[in-house]
């Protein structure tokens, strides 16, 4: 079943009389339980879309239908709701509150969703759990290692149970053998767990590795779109 469905996709920002084309015509399909990794390189258009997709931008034309709902058609506040419940983003960078632990960072994004105040130190501590950070709940963003702090970032995006994790560049920032363990973490959450992702990253072995297709884009546009086998 197709969670989410992309069709003739542009963005184009303009800077006085100069027009870039940061993404043209772009269609594709996401099915439930898929991941699926977005890849190509700096400036191809790789993360423009996943804003778009996460309602963090606004498509110049085209269609964006996620879970039956037009996010090209909807207002802010609908938006905003998209962003909070629907999606879960991953940044490359983590965007972590440095003063506050990993189990308040996990609880802000709780609050935000509404959860009751009883409720969150709970959910908080099994979602920090889960990607393995149980001994490192009260520890501050400074204190932890860029695996861990992602781990973090991750269990955030989780927090209110989102229809699709949305990872941009989730290992940019780490070392090859800590990378390789968020990826595990990744693929975990998507074979074990059902966790729908679509992921962007740079790295084509491991977007090949992990995903069940793997789209390229070239300038803005979709280059290749391979389906690898590799399915949940």
């Amino acid at each position: 079943m197709s969670l989410l469905q992309i069709s003739q996709l542009s963005k184009i920002y303009r800077k006085g009389d100069i027009q870039i084309d940061a993404l043209k015509d772009i269609t594709f399909n996401v099915n439930q339980g898929a991941f699926v990794s977005i890849v190509g390189r700096s400036g191809s258009g790789k993360s423009t879309l996943l804003n778009l997709i996460g309602g963090l931008d606004t498509a110049t034309s085209g269609h964006i239908i996620f879970n039956g709902k037009d996010l090209t058609r909807m207002k802010r506040s609908e938006l905003a709701q998209h962003r909070r419940f629907s999606v879960g983003m991953v940044f490359q960078s983590f965007n972590l509150i440095p003063h506050r632990s990993a189990l308040e960072n996990v609880m802000l994004a709780l609050t935000f969703g509404g959860i009751p105040r009883f409720q969150r130190r709970e959910r908080a501590t099994q979602l920090l759990s889960r990607v393995g950070l149980e001994q490192r709940l009260h520890h501050k963003p400074a204190e932890l290692s860029g695996g861990e702090a992602q781990r973090v970032a991750i269990a955030r995006a989780l927090a209110n149970s989102p229809a699709m994790l949305l990872p941009d560049e989730p290992t940019g920032n780490l070392d090859s053998t800590t990378a390789r363990e968020i990826i595990n973490l990744l693929q975990d959450l998507n074979r074990s767990q059902g966790v729908t992702i679509v992921m962007v990253t740079h790295e084509q072995d491991v977007a090949i590795s992990v995903s069940s297709e793997v789209i390229r884009l070239l300038d803005g546009q979709i280059e290749q779109y391979d389906q690898t086998g590799e399915a949940p």
